[in-house]
This record gives structure tokens, sequence and C-alpha cells, in this order.
């Protein structure tokens, strides 16, 4: 329901629209690989020789992105293959969230140790850098959110982290009033508070607000959606789907999208709680994150709340690389399930054997 939601919001409605037709296909194939992946037993990703060559080869990938990835929009972030185009920053996400999940659940015994912080850090630390470079500060941001989503769950010591980001505020700080001159201090200000310069860089979120504004409680009606229609808001399809898809459904929509992201994530925190071991909690755990950053960020750069990032909205937005990843790591997510089940009606066997036995 989410992907027609979004198809429909990025359908034309007069004459062919190739983003919808391009994204009912990438949907299709994401459904299938959500049933393939579904019936895969995914135990063999607790090894870390696997998780090791995964981490290698999606650093060798980012790095292959900076030295021939395509330009869009000012950023190398594609690797074009002529036919289609290929964002390696949303397969390597679920490469993070099984390293973390392996990481973490091996060390949940002396996981109050501040190197686990540092440690754990540098995984994320790396793949962020890597994207921070192309400069994709949206995925970038991502990989940062799945690292704290899953460090605040993992129970690593509260007042160690609190340490690490009032270094991290510090020095941020010292940058700020020593190192910055005063042009690169009004770029970093209009970028966070994009409204502040409506005529430049804040052009684009102030008619995405307009646009979200003028869905009033019901909306314009589907197709008759005059920011997103007109080409007033632009990437209407893809950084901005919620605007468009707010302004032609009103608040009622907006409630109702919001009531099936909040299915999802119930159904994520379900499963991963019924996981076998804490590998599987975490994994679902990562999931939830991944998705929920997305949710935010993208829904508070819509509204002028957060600076714009382009960031994709799950299953909404156009794009093949993010839909696949998405399905794919539901799909990872109930292949975790069924073998869950598999092991819980094992010990409990086992335990039936043992009772009997005395």
């Amino acid at each position: 329901m989410l992907v027609a939601a979004g198809a429909v919001t990025m359908n034309s409605f007069v004459g062919e629209s190739p983003f919808f037709e391009r994204q009912v296909i990438w949907a299709i194939i994401g459904i299938v690989c959500f049933f393939i992946f579904s019936f895969v037993d995914f135990r063999f990703l607790k090894r870390s020789g696997i998780l090791v060559v995964l981490f290698l080869a999606s650093c060798g990938m980012l790095i292959a992105l900076l030295l021939f990835g395509k330009f869009i929009n000012g950023a190398r972030s594609w690797i074009d293959f002529g036919f289609f185009s290929f964002q390696p920053t949303d397969p390597v996400k679920i490469v993070l969230i099984l390293i973390l999940a392996k990481y973490f659940s091996r060390r949940h015994v002396e996981i109050a140790n501040v190197r686990h912080i540092l440690l754990s850090g540098f995984y994320a630390f790396t793949l962020f850098t890597l994207i921070f470079l192309q400069p994709d500060f949206g995925s970038s941001l991502i990989i940062f959110s799945i690292w704290l989503g899953m460090v605040l769950v993992s129970g690593i010591s509260k007042k160690h982290l609190a340490i690490v980001f009032f270094v991290g505020l510090a020095s941020f700080a010292l940058l700020w009033t020593s190192v910055f001159e005063e042009y690169q201090k009004k770029r970093i200000l209009s970028f966070i508070h994009p409204l502040t310069d409506i005529q430049g860089t804040g052009y684009h979120a102030y008619q995405s607000t307009i646009a979200v504004g003028s869905g009033e409680f019901f909306g314009k009606g589907l197709g008759f959606g005059t920011q997103s229609k007109l080409q007033f808001l632009p990437e209407h399809e893809t950084d901005f789907i919620f605007a468009a898809f707010a302004e032609e459904w009103g608040f009622i929509g907006v409630v109702f999208v919001l009531i099936l992201f909040g299915i999802v994530f119930w159904r994520i925190f379900s499963i991963a709680l019924h996981g076998i071991t804490n590998f599987e909690v975490l994994f679902g755990v990562g999931c939830a994150t991944m998705l929920m950053s997305h949710l935010v960020i993208h829904i508070g750069m819509n509204t002028g709340l957060l600076p714009v990032t382009g960031t994709p909205l799950p299953f909404l937005s156009y794009g093949g690389s993010h839909v696949l990843t998405e399905f794919i790591s539901l799909g990872i997510l109930m292949g975790m399930r069924n073998y869950s089940r598999a092991g819980f009606r094992d010990e409990g066997n086992a335990a039936l054997v043992e009772y009997e036995g005395l």
C-alpha cells in the first residue's frame, strides 16, 4: 500500500509517466526478492569471515564510486550501467546493520567497555566518510543514525557515549569560534535553516512547505497537486514525494500513511523480539532504525524542520536501489523469523526428551 501511494502520487495522469512505470517494475522485483530472501537460512551471516568480505566489498564499491561514479545533482552517488543506474550506498546500509549486529551480539557481556563504542564507530565512520565525500550528506546521516540506534540498544554505557558526543560538540564549537570563516558560517546556517533564504538555498524547502500546507485537511485530490504537477516543487518523485502526497491527499492521507509505517515498525520489532539470538534481535532493530531515520529526515526536510539532504521516503520515493534495499532487508528479517521458529521448536523438543528421560 505504501508503494502504491508513492507510485500514484508520481503519476502525472497526462500522458505516459516513466517514473510510474519504472517504479511499478522495481516494486515487483523488490517483492520477488523479499519472498526469495524470506526462505533463506541466514545463520551463515554470523560468520566473521563473511562479514569481513562484505565490509571490504562495500568499501571497495564506495571507493570505485568516488573514482568512476556518475555526477547527478552535484553528487557522485551513482554507477551508470547504461540501461540502469545503481546507488551502492543503499545496500551498504544492510552490510553495516549486519556487522554491528554481529559485533554487539558477541560482546554483550563486556559491552560496557568504552572501546566498543570506538571499534563499532570505526566501521560506521569508515562508511560514513566514503559516502560523505561523494558528497551525499543524506546517506551519511542515515549511516550515523543506524550506528547510534544500535548502540543505544546494545547495552553500551550511556556515560561513555555521552562523553564521546561531548568531545564531538566541543570540537565543533572550537572549529566554529577559531577556524570557520564568516562565509562558511553563513553556509552552515542557511543549510540548517533553509527557509531563511527562500530565494536561494531554501527555495526547495519553501516550495515543499507550501505544498504540504496547501493540502489542508482533505487534500486537493488525486492528480490536482499544483505545486508538483506544475513543476514548482522540484524532485517531487523522489526527495519531495511526501510534500506531493500531502498536497493531494491532505492531513487525512498523511495520517493514513503514518499508520501504515507504524504497522511496518510494529511488525519489525515483533519479529525481532522473537529472534533466537541477540544477532537477530539487533538486526531487526537496525532495520527499523534505517527505515525510521529515512522517514523522520524525509518528512523533516519536506516540512522545513530539517535541512534538505536528498533522503528518499521508504517505499514511496522513486528509485530502484533503495526500494530493493528495503524489501531485501525485510526479506532477511523474515528469513531469520523462519529459522528462529525452527530453533525454538528444536529447543522445545530437546527439553521434552530430557524431561522424559528423567
